[in-house]
């Protein structure tokens, strides 16, 4: 037992130290040429929170209420250096969300209730602005534009909510702001970041009747998202 307790406060110790090399005060610095190849690759792992925002043709109080739940998200990251400070980044990847939206006026739940469940191909092409590297630390802003295929969109259905089918368009185009930051490890760069996604389109595909009650009054349907995302280069 005492060369276990020996051995597990050498190991701490050993740990501790690992950590204070690279995040003290005067840091062994990591993988210091690695940000200046041309270009490099990474993989990402997240988690979204997908959202709707509807504008309306005429203001009633009742309104669409939307519903959001975490999903996830996987992706590869493509990079090119343009400059000291500023990366041209591609990060395609498969995402997957779900909104319940509540409909206002119905009785009944089947009509109600609509589960907007769709999985993406989400290509973004974003702009990185670095800031200066401290020890392992770089902190970094992100911005561009997206597209995304929605592969659950249900675009060519010729049924619409009269037979609780909800329709949108197959395409969606956004803009992308976030932030993020680099955190330079012995071995690979560990990078957590949170961006929006503001769709630019509608997507909405509305019902046959004009006169629907469930997108008769809809103007248009945009999405918004926030992306967590957890990159390794």
């Amino acid at each position: 037992m005492k060369k276990i307790l020996v051995l597990l406060l050498v190991g701490m110790g050993m740990q501790m130290q690992a950590q204070f090399n690279t995040f003290g005060r005067n840091p062994i610095i990591n993988m210091e040429t690695f940000q200046k190849q041309r270009v490099h690759w990474g993989y990402y792992l997240g988690f979204n929170f997908y959202d709707f925002k509807f504008d309306y043709k005429e203001n009633f109080p009742d309104e669409i209420q939307v519903d959001n739940t975490t999903s996830f998200n996987v992706g590869l990251v493509g990079n090119l250096r343009l400059h000291e400070y500023v990366d041209l980044r591609l990060e395609p990847g498969l995402y997957y969300s779900q909104r319940n939206l509540n409909f206002p006026g119905f009785a009944n739940p089947r009509d109600q209730l609509r589960e907007v469940k769709s999985t993406y191909i989400h290509i973004p092409l974003l702009l990185k602005f670095s800031s200066l590297r401290t020890g392992n630390i770089r902190p970094y802003l992100l911005g561009g534009v997206s597209t995304s295929l929605n592969l659950s969109s249900n675009y060519n259905a010729q049924d619409d909510n009269s037979e609780q089918r909800f329709r949108m368009n197959q395409w969606t185009y956004n803009y992308e702001v976030g932030f993020g930051i680099d955190i330079f490890l012995e071995y690979f760069i560990f990078s957590p970041s949170i961006r929006g996604s503001f769709g630019f389109n509608n997507e909405l595909i509305p019902d046959n009747n004009p006169d629907s009650r469930w997108t008769g009054n809809v103007e248009s349907m945009k999405t918004r998202a926030v992306f967590v995302n957890f990159t390794f280069h």
